[in-house]
């Protein structure tokens, strides 16, 4: 026997089929038998060569010998088989999936693995209602619990079942629903309580069969490849450790926003990269965790560039299970930028806003995806495809926030029309922030004083930082300033106070940068004068640098540089208010009020105390304040015209008085939604000196503009409710405190009255619902420059993606279990090591 070749044929018994990947169930067994020993009730599956394994006894290894296709596995559409696995065409919507068959075989485990992480797709949207019958008829969701193998297109209004699509098997084409649960779509709403129950059938039923398999495709452990693997215990614990080991260094690489991988990783290499040096140094310090990784199998050490990328994919897509389980069947908002990385890559950013279960507003980052084109309707399928990969609707929008492009703003083509043409109470609203800053572009040019303000400051600015020595040479003079007016008792110190500054150049796209320059250069005044003395006593060459100390040193430039710095101080207020997360609608509108108000009062009474400090300001830096009394020509006429006014009307009337015209116009003309019906009726529910603003008519109009959100019986009764709701809160304690719409929602929740209110708590969730900017999202570019930097510039957009939600998200990130994103790393594919047991 020891030079023969014995053939053992494994044989299973039961009549329940197998599946890929999988083995039959606890109620099957398996025998093994020399070939011709096989009993007589086994030799009519001896044709049968799907549970057929040769056994070399020679080489104790198993060899599985070549099959001839059987009619069944040949694929019904020739030579239209996908090889290729690509997690794009895993879609939510099962009436457009490609069913399995049209895969490879190779492929079609990782397919279904693919599906089975993310669920069957079971939206709690308003179901269409049509007539069937004599009735109007509609999907229920209260089938959902009855069949947890139910699936609902939006698009197609049809049912579907996720067991048989994902492992019907050839031959079941008798079974009722065979291919109407799987290809073509249930509908038949009037006879679905005879017909779902008629698809799931008798104990082997194809359906249950289908279930079976699921069951088994889930538990790696069953698998066959698993029970051959002579896999120990051991070998299960040393696996645990370089598991937890390379996820733990995993997550924190992400947290940092670190590379991964090094250019050499070969085992003399001097830097292997962050991951394999951090996993080298704990091997150091730790017997353990070295003892792990020398001793464990060589295809299995958890530090390959895929095992990482595998990794970071289960922590994004456990942040994103934590988005998606806390927004549920919630309306959300949509805001969207667009910014190219350093691949030069358009990337579009998606970030998510809606209320959570406090009764809070919250804004997370749902995806980055590269577009290849900018144009609205790339733009809007872009959209629809990010928002059908986690399973939201895009139906349950009730806002758009967008910054001034006119591919995303356009009233005809814009991606808001696109988005609102099917989705009329998905309401757009222009990023705040982004019509702030152009109200500050506008402002720093409405005259030719301010405009030639901004133009000597570039030059100054560009002057005395275009060299280090120079930069340098500020520094070091404004650091001893400092000390010499702490010495003088002038300023004092303490945390946060007299740091380090620097010139910084203001741009249009910069938010409170013409703010920040302007006061800088007000604060380092003196050192500044320095270094362009010193640039001009170099002498080498034309130097500007006297010239612009003479503009410094006039009263004109004094006066201008104060004028816009309190101006801008005014607006970088609001500007940083609307770059909070929490920022609602009508606080907005509330806020841009009280900008304009101030704005005002400076209009009637700010000209004593801004010329006052100017006085002041001139006679501190020795600047000659000129008479206001006195004549000079008109700007732009010549002295031969004779055309003149005195100091006082140019100063106050032509500068101070223009200025603040214009940017009152600009404001005025940006934020024009305060006048728009709907936020109008939402700013009735502010809380604000006893709810002064409360008006029934108006918010109850809201249930009409609303339709779709509100039923009939809804729009009834919401006069009655807001009445009885208005007299409450007057009379409850705990909303005598409320500041805001926000507050107003989580007093509600916390006092449980969201219950007894519910439809007038539904307007209140929409008010916070619609967006103010689109701040979040910048944020979001922000870290994608981090990560995404010079030396990570070829990172593919998948990797990119995760990497981006996890680190944009770090409260969500760090909050994560290590055991469920273990769990969902073993259930993504087939691995080579197992946990133990109790895991």
């Amino acid at each position: 026997m020891a030079s023969s070749r014995v053939h053992w044929r494994i044989h299973r018994t039961g009549t329940l089929g197998t599946c890929p990947g999988s083995i039959p169930s606890v109620f099957s067994t398996i025998a093994i038998f020399p070939s011709h020993c096989m009993p007589k009730n086994a030799q009519k599956h001896e044709k049968t060569m799907e549970n057929t394994f040769f056994v070399d006894t020679r080489r104790n290894s198993q060899v599985e010998p070549p099959q001839d296709p059987q009619p069944s596995d040949v694929h019904e559409h020739g030579d239209d088989v996908i090889d290729e696995f690509n997690p794009a065409e895993i879609v939510c919507d099962p009436a457009h999936r490609q069913q399995i068959a049209d895969y490879h075989p190779n492929i079609q485990d990782q397919v279904r693995r693919a599906y089975i992480l993310k669920g069957p797709t079971r939206p709690t949207v308003k179901f269409d209602r049509k007539k069937i019958g004599s009735k109007n008829r509609a999907f229920s969701k209260n089938w959902y619990k009855n069949y947890d193998w139910l699936e609902y297109s939006v698009s197609e209004q049809a049912a579907f079942c996720f067991y048989c699509f994902l492992f019907k098997q050839p031959g079941s084409s008798t079974h009722f629903g065979y291919d109407v649960f799987t290809k073509k779509g249930f509908r038949d709403w009037k006879h679905a309580y005879q017909a779902l129950p008629a698809h799931v059938g008798g104990v082997n039923s194809a359906h249950n069969k289908a279930r079976l398999h699921y069951d088994d495709f889930r538990n790696q452990r069953q698998s066959v490849s698993s029970n051959f693997a002579r896999s120990t215990k051991e070998s299960e614990v040393l696996y645990k450790i370089r598991l937890h080991t390379s996820l733990g260094y995993a997550r924190y690489l992400i947290a940092q926003g670190l590379a991964f991988r090094g250019h050499d990783e070969s085992s003399t290499s001097l830097n292997k990269g962050n991951f394999r040096e951090m996993v080298d140094w704990h091997k150091a310090r730790d017997e353990k965790v070295r003892h792990a990784f020398d001793h464990g199998s060589r295809n299995c050490k958890m530090l390959a560039a895929e095992i990482q990328k595998d990794l970071a994919k289960c922590c994004a897509e456990e942040v994103t299970k934590a988005i998606m389980r806390e927004i549920g069947d919630k309306k959300f908002s949509v805001l969207i930028d667009e910014s190219r990385d350093i691949s030069v890559k358009e990337q579009m950013a998606v970030m998510l806003r809606y209320v959570n279960d406090k009764g809070k507003a919250v804004e997370q980052f749902l995806s980055l995806y590269h577009v290849s084109e900018t144009t609205s309707e790339a733009l809007k399928v872009a959209l629809v495809d990010i928002l059908d990969h986690h399973k939201l609707s895009i139906h349950s929008l009730r806002g758009q926030g967008y910054d001034g492009a006119s591919n995303m703003r356009g009233e005809f083509n814009g991606l808001q029309k696109k988005i609102l043409d099917e989705n009329p109470y998905a309401f757009y609203v222009h990023c705040f922030a982004h019509h702030l800053q152009l109200v500050v572009v506008s402002v720093a040019s409405c005259c030719s004083s301010t405009h030639d303000l901004f133009e000597y400051v570039s030059l100054i600015v560009s002057t005395t930082t275009v060299s280090c020595k120079r930069r340098d040479s500020l520094r070091e003079e404004r650091h001893q300033n400092i000390l010499d007016q702490l010495e003088s008792g002038e300023i004092f110190s303490g945390r946060g106070l007299n740091q380090e500054t620097n010139l910084a150049r203001p741009g249009d796209t910069r938010w409170g940068s013409h703010h920040t320059t302007l006061l800088r250069l007000s604060q380092t005044w003196k050192s500044v004068i320095y270094v362009l003395r010193e640039v001009n006593d170099e002498g080498r060459g034309p130097s500007q640098a006297a010239g612009l100390i003479e503009i410094m040193e006039s009263f004109k430039f004094a006066f201008v540089l104060h004028l816009m710095i309190k101006l801008l101080a005014i607006t970088n207020e609001l500007s940083q208010v609307l770059q909070r997360k929490d920022i609602n609608i009508v606080n907005a509108i509330e806020l841009v009020g009280d900008v304009k108000a101030r704005l005002a009062s400076m209009r009637e009474s700010g000209w004593e105390s801004l010329f006052d400090e100017v006085q002041h300001f001139c006679v501190t830096k020795g600047i000659p304040v000129p008479d206001m009394n006195e004549r000079i020509p008109v700007r732009g006429r010549s002295r031969l015209d004779g055309v003149t006014y005195t100091n006082l009307h140019f100063y106050r009337v032509e500068i101070f008085y223009v200025a603040i015209d214009k940017i009152c116009t600009e404001m005025n003309h940006r934020f024009n939604e305060a006048s728009s019906n709907i936020i109008v009726a939402f700013s009735c529910l502010h809380p604000k000196n006893s709810f002064s603003k409360f008006d029934v008519d108006k918010l109850a109009s809201l249930t009409e503009v609303y339709h779709g959100d509100f039923s009939s019986g809804d729009r009834a009764i919401i006069r009655d409710e807001l009445q009885t709701y208005i007299l409450h809160v007057r009379r409850h304690e705990a909303f005598s405190s409320c500041k805001d719409i926000e507050s107003l929602a989580t007093t509600m929740v916390e006092t449980e009255k969201h219950l007894v209110f519910p439809l007038v708590y539904r307007i209140i969730e929409l008010a916070l619902l619609l967006p103010v900017s689109t701040a979040s999202v910048e944020r979001a570019f922000s870290a994608m420059k981090i990560i995404k930097s010079k030396l990570r510039s070829k990172m593919n957009d998948t990797w990119f993606n995760d990497l981006m939600i996890c680190y944009t998200e770090r409260d969500i990130f760090k909050g994560l279990d290590d055991d469920a994103i273990i769990k969902r790393f073993q259930a993504m594919k087939y691995r080579k090591g197992q946990l133990p047991r109790s895991n």
